[in-house]
This record gives structure tokens, C-alpha cells and sequence, in this order.
């Protein structure tokens, strides 16, 4: 008898009349998340209907739910997609609660996108160094260091022919001797890259015609024409990895007004076009900038 009350006492102990409570606010959360979707899917903009369900699914922790929006909600252009969310007249029957929990969950994931942008940014940014060193260090070895200018912007690595010894006589497209030396120092470098590699034609900003060419189109792009064969023809870069484009007198690299800026203005471009995502190599130019400061520094 006493046996059988110690074993019925032992069983009471683990005997739990409160687990209901458990599946009760598991239900009562589901419903939640389902009524705030459905509120959500009454709006007419598909955007900000994404929106919402991935931020509901990031803050309610449902990270391979089908509730799971997706990368293009964050590719417009203007309000982020937190601002829009508050601005939204359907948004704006949610509770308090709720708002605040959807708009921390998507300004979380734009600063996570954000970030992941800029680290790939910086990346491609130390990439392009390496290979600008490269170069400086191949031109260094022939004294050629000094008639070119590199730069990194949102277009990739930009290696532009400045020298007047190198770049072209006025009015033709003809590239000097020591310009042919540069080019042939440069290819070396160039065809070990995999990257596409475009020629920038350009002219200077003085206002008077060209002697041998219609315009100043049809002269920046005989010179980028000239430079591109070099490097096909000399330095044997395929030619599916060249392309060229000319822009005249639209697009000076130092200020016309300088003194002795007509002479660099005149150039010819050779540009390593980065193949990052335009979202993050929008950030190249921003990151080379900071990258150069902080070892400015150092």
C-alpha cells in the first residue's frame, strides 16, 4: 500500500495542467503573423507588400519560411524601405507594437544588404590595387612611372595616358614612340587579368577643329581605336576581352580652366571594368577614397 502511494505521488509530480497554455500562444502568435500578411496583401503595392512579410519573417525568426521577401524589395531608388513602410496608409492601422517590430526587422536587413554591399566593394577595391601595383611597378622599371595616372572609380580601374610625351601630336591619332612603349609595358599586365578591358578616347577642351577629322568625336575615337590595337596586335589581349568609346571634350579629367590642363585632358583611358554587382561598384570610388586616407595616415 505504501508502495503504491509513493508511486502515485511520483507520478502526480511530473503531471503539467498548464502545457495547454504553450500550443494556445503558439496558435495565437500563427494567427497573428497570419492576419498582418493579410493586411499587408490588401495594399496594390507589390513592394511594399514584400517588404513587410520579410521583415515579419526576420523578426519573428522565420528564416527559411515562406514568408521570406526578397533582395529586390531594396533595389529602388529614393525613400528606404522602412521610411515608405511608415509612410503607408496600410501600414499605418498596425499596432504600435507591430509597426515598430516590422520597421526595426527591415532596417535591419537594408543595413545588413548595406554593409554586404560596401564589404564587397572593399574587396574589388584591394583587388584593383594589387593589380594598379602592377603596373606601377612594370612602368617603374622602364622610367615610365611619370606618364600615367591611375585612379579607381565606379567604372573599375581606370589607367589614364596623360604625358605629352605619350599620348598623341595635335590633330592625329598616332601614338608616339614612347606612348608605344607604355601601352607594350602595360599589356603584359593587362592580359593577365580576367577583366574586360574598355579604351576611353578624349580629347582637350580647346575650340578649335580638328585638322584631319570631322570633330572632336571622330578624333578621341581614332585614338582609342589606335590604342586598342596596340594592345590586340602588340600586347596580344584577345580582342572579345576590348571594347572602345570616345568621348570627346565632354568629359575633362582635371579642370579646363587650370593651367596645363589641356595637355592631360588629351588622354587616352585604359579602363579595367569591374564585374561587381552596379549596387556595390556604385561604392568603389567612396572606398578607394577612405582606403587611400586611412594609409595617408598610417
Amino acid at each position: 500500500m505504501a508502495s503504491r502511494r509513493r508511486r502515485r505521488g511520483h507520478e502526480e509530480e511530473h503531471e503539467n495542467h498548464e502545457r495547454w497554455l504553450v500550443t494556445y500562444a503558439d496558435m495565437l502568435t500563427l494567427l497573428m503573423v497570419l492576419f498582418i500578411v493579410m493586411f499587408a496583401m490588401s495594399s496594390v503595392d507589390e513592394k511594399k507588400y514584400n517588404a513587410l512579410r520579410s521583415g515579419l519573417a526576420d523578426g519573428f525568426g522565420q528564416q527559411s519560411s515562406f514568408m521570406k521577401g526578397s533582395d529586390a524589395l531594396l533595389d529602388g531608388e529614393g525613400e528606404t524601405v522602412a521610411e515608405e513602410l511608415v509612410s503607408d496608409k496600410s501600414f499605418q492601422g498596425l499596432p504600435a507594437d507591430q509597426k515598430a517590430q516590422v520597421v526595426a526587422a527591415v532596417q535591419g536587413q537594408e543595413r545588413v544588404l548595406q554593409r554586404a554591399k560596401y564589404t564587397e566593394a572593399e574587396t574589388e577595391v584591394k583587388r584593383l590595387e594589387k593589380i594598379r601595383a602592377r603596373l606601377e611597378s612594370a612602368l617603374a622599371k622602364h622610367g615610365l612611372q611619370d606618364d600615367v595616372r591611375t585612379t579607381i572609380d565606379d567604372r573599375g580601374l581606370v589607367v589614364s595616358l596623360v604625358s605629352k610625351h605619350v599620348v598623341f601630336r595635335a590633330d592625329v591619332a598616332v601614338l608616339s614612340p614612347r606612348g608605344q612603349l607604355v601601352v607594350d609595358t602595360l599589356a603584359p599586365v593587362l592580359r593577365d587579368v580576367p577583366d574586360p578591358l574598355r579604351i576611353d578616347g578624349h580629347t582637350n577642351q580647346v575650340d578649335v577643329h580638328p585638322k584631319y577629322y570631322a570633330t572632336d568625336w571622330d578624333l578621341s575615337a581614332a585614338r582609342a581605336v589606335t590604342v586598342l590595337r596596340r594592345m590586340n596586335e602588340v600586347g596580344h589581349i584577345p580582342q572579345d576581352r576590348l571594347s572602345m568609346s570616345a568621348f570627346g571634350h565632354e568629359r575633362p579629367l582635371e579642370d579646363p580652366s587650370r593651367p596645363g590642363s589641356q595637355q592631360v585632358n588629351k588622354r587616352v583611358d585604359i579602363v579595367v571594368l569591374s564585374g561587381i554587382p552596379s549596387e556595390s561598384r556604385d561604392l568603389l570610388d567612396d572606398v578607394a577614397r577612405s582606403r587611400s586616407g586611412t594609409e595617408g595616415e598610417s
